[in-house]
């Protein structure tokens, strides 16, 4: 069965342009399904969707001579004689693919649309000569909106945060609960999502991460010693939602603060993690400070480790609004955070349940520095106009 993602309207968009369409994101996040759905709309008959996994598919671009590709390609059913379509899946495994990419798009009339599983290979593989000529779009698990339209449930769909607060129903939140603890404990990887079973869900999230750090993280990192990156993996696990200290996390691992600081940009980039910036009005003092950890999904880190119901509630509101939304979160002299400052207008708190003395709390924040809105976010339903429920959000 076929399952919309949200990001499907702009790749689709995609197919009319000259740009080459690059699609990344972590492993099992739905990369190929999208590159499938791409090469189904494409009338064209002059078209090829090939797996550089497959070492047979890799040689076709193996070629000194990059013409020469095209006889290969011919064999595919694909000719440079009229617009060609090129569909090209977990291109990290070729690193010289770039270079017969960006000649066959400088020299012919050919679209296309390659998928990699991390920003940390296109940064460093992909070379400087295909700048101007890729579009990069990120696909990450699914948030709850995409998860219901997996289980086939409908929900009504507020867009702005103060029609969320107002239009909400106890009945409506109360069927979805079950859901939304369903996504709080398991994520939103869609194999995981679609199996049924729940010790299975369990034993794919555990395949989910194995492939990541045996493929990704060993494949790309030039690391001399990967136990320290497990290790540290395990000890950001029960840090989400926390900001990061580097000192003490180099003294744990017994390696220097810069080793610390590579990991965690080689975890960022390749989607595993996501450290969030401190808000502030100035670009030059949001990029100083500790940040604040998310990991790439619930169910992964509760195969990996014990989170607090809220760090877990929290988790998953970050999961909901990465994709659409340009995300911080407030905190003064470690005092007074205030969980995320959405699109540097929004205040959200994400508490389990909500008093009026949380509302009242962070509207004071608010006022201090100057945000024009602010909402709590609540898992238990709640009247009071200044709360969204979590299954609204």
């Amino acid at each position: 069965m076929f399952y919309p993602r949200q990001i499907f309207p702009k790749l689709e968009a995609e197919l009319e342009t000259k740009e080459i369409t690059v699609i990344t994101g972590m492993r099992r996040v739905g990369k190929t399904t999208a590159l499938t759905h791409l090469y189904d709309l494409v009338t064209s008959k002059n078209k090829a969707i090939l797996d550089l996994e497959n070492p047979i598919h890799r040689k076709v671009f193996e070629e000194e001579n990059y013409d020469a590709v095209w006889n290969n390609l011919k064999q595919f059913g694909i000719s440079n004689e009229a617009k060609a379509y090129i569909f090209l899946d977990e291109v990290q495994n070729l690193p010289e693919l770039s270079r017969v990419v960006k000649y066959l798009y400088d020299h012919w009339d050919v679209k296309f649309f390659l998928t990699g599983s991390s920003s940390y290979y296109l940064r460093n593989l992909f070379p400087e000569s295909l700048a101007g000529r890729k579009i990069i779009f990120e696909i990450f698990p699914l948030n709850f909106e995409e998860f219901l339209v997996f289980k086939q449930v409908q929900k009504e769909i507020n867009i702005s945060f103060a029609q969320k607060a107002t239009n909400k129903n106890r009945i409506a939140s109360e069927r979805l609960l079950p859901l939304y603890n369903e996504f709080l404990e398991f994520g939103g990887f869609p194999s995981v999502v679609l199996e049924q079973n729940l010790e299975r869900k369990k034993t794919v999230l555990s395949e989910i991460f194995t492939s990541y750090f045996e493929k990704d993280a060993k494949n790309l990192a030039d690391f001399s010693d990967m136990s320290k990156l497990r290790d540290l993996i395990l000890l950001l696990v029960p840090r989400v939602a926390s900001r990061i200290e580097i000192n003490k996390l180099a003294n744990v691992l017994t390696v220097s603060r810069q080793t610390v600081y590579n990991y965690l940009a080689f975890l960022e980039q390749t989607y595993f993690i996501t450290l969030l910036p401190k808000y502030s009005a100035s670009i030059d003092r949001q990029a100083a400070g500790s940040k604040k950890l998310f990991l790439c999904d619930c169910g992964i880190a509760n195969v990996l480790g014990r989170l607090s119901q809220g760090q877990l509630l929290e988790q998953s509101v970050f999961q909901t609004l990465r994709t659409e939304h340009d995300l911080s979160f407030y905190n003064k002299d470690g005092m007074n955070e205030i969980d995320f400052i959405v699109d540097k207008k929004t205040a959200l708190e994400v508490k389990t349940s909500t008093s009026k003395q949380d509302i009242t709390n962070l509207q004071k924040r608010v006022t201090a520095i100057k945000i024009p809105e602010s909402y709590v976010v609540s898992h238990t339903f709640s009247d009071a106009k200044e709360v969204i429920i979590v299954t609204d959000l």
